[in-house]
């Protein structure tokens, strides 16, 4: 199937829509617009406009990505970091963006995860199942001496 080729304003539409459906990085623009074989003058001028008017803001992705993976996906700040790194959001952004979790929510949802993963371990020692447990809410994101100093 051959490619329609499309103009400045119809690409720059494109665009606009991609960043108004859900909130955008500006990685994920960058490889949307590598779809468009554009040249060096017109990225920039699509990436200024985007900004300018407001369809592009890192902080904004930021904080809605943050609420967005921890309240609905359940993540810890750790997952959420290492994931908000590699769309190369910067750790001074991501560090001041946090505020978006409650802290007493943070903690609540430790515990609810812990008690609802430690529930379904059966036919385990006491030790094996908080072990894994541990292990579950350290891959979800949690920080270990979160967790810990929960139980203690």
């Amino acid at each position: 199937m051959e490619k329609k080729s499309l103009t400045f304003s119809e690409i720059k539409l494109k665009l606009v829509n991609y960043c108004v459906y859900q909130d955008r990085c500006h990685a994920e623009v960058e490889q949307k617009m590598k779809e468009f074989l554009l040249i060096e003058e017109a990225k920039e001028e699509i990436m200024l406009y985007l900004l300018k008017e407001n369809y592009l803001n890192e902080e904004r992705f930021t904080r809605s990505y943050i609420r967005g993976k921890f309240y609905i996906k359940h993540w810890g700040k750790n997952k959420i970091k290492i994931n908000l790194k590699l769309k190369q959001i910067s750790e001074k952004l991501i560090n001041a963006c946090f505020d978006e979790i409650d802290e007493a929510d943070y903690e609540k949802t430790i515990k609810k995860m812990y008690e609802d993963y430690y529930s379904k371990q059966n036919g385990l020692k006491e030790y094996q199942k908080k072990s894994k447990t541990v292990k579950y809410l350290i891959s979800k994101g949690f920080e270990y001496e979160k967790i810990n100093n929960i139980f203690d």
